[in-house]
């Protein structure tokens, strides 16, 4: 009897220091995303943005859309750009009748931009932004790290000529009226 109690209790042990070191892993992932510094990249958000293989369906979408110069224009803009893996993820037709449509494009892609600086790392709280299309998304840092809506983002920033580049792992749609 004792034999198993010592048993049951050395596994007791292993279990919550497993569960501290994870815990503590977990923490230290979290200090790291939240005080990682910008990347910097001298040009604009679409020098940036074409610079970045991973972005190539933004790029080609926002030239469709005719937003370049307003993305080339003074900042500060803050771009939550979907990766070309994020595009993937919406159903084709559904990427067919928003690329189809310049002014569903431009809300689609508006929606992913603000003016001025939004830091999803900083908002421990979920903190509404207002977006270039009118409507507002939300930004928030927890355990899970940074998010823009129910989209991951990436800890790391890039810091341009005229604002801030985050990639996103989906695309943001606002409400179609």
């Amino acid at each position: 009897m004792k034999s198993f109690l010592r048993a049951v209790g050395l596994a007791s042990a292993l279990i919550a220091a497993s569960t501290a070191t994870q815990a503590s892993t977990n923490f230290a992932s979290y200090l790291k995303c939240r005080h990682t510094t910008l990347a910097v990249f001298p040009g604009t958000i679409v020098e940036a943005a074409v610079a970045t293989p991973e972005l190539s369906t933004l790029v080609s979408l926002v030239s469709s859309a005719g937003l370049v110069d307003a993305l080339n224009g003074p900042g500060p803009l803050t771009v939550f750009a979907p990766t070309n893996e994020a595009f993937g993820k919406v159903p084709a037709p559904l990427l067919g009748l928003i690329g189809g449509s310049n002014e569903l494009l431009t809300q689609v892609l508006t929606y992913h931009v603000s003016a001025g600086t939004a830091d999803p790392r900083r908002s421990l709280i979920p903190t509404q932004v207002k977006t270039l299309q009118g409507q507002t998304l939300y930004v928030a840092y927890d355990q899970d790290g940074a998010s823009v809506n129910q989209s991951v983002a990436a800890c790391k920033g890039v810091k341009t000529n005229n604002g801030t580049v985050w990639l996103i792992d989906s695309v943001l749609l606002p409400q179609f009226k």
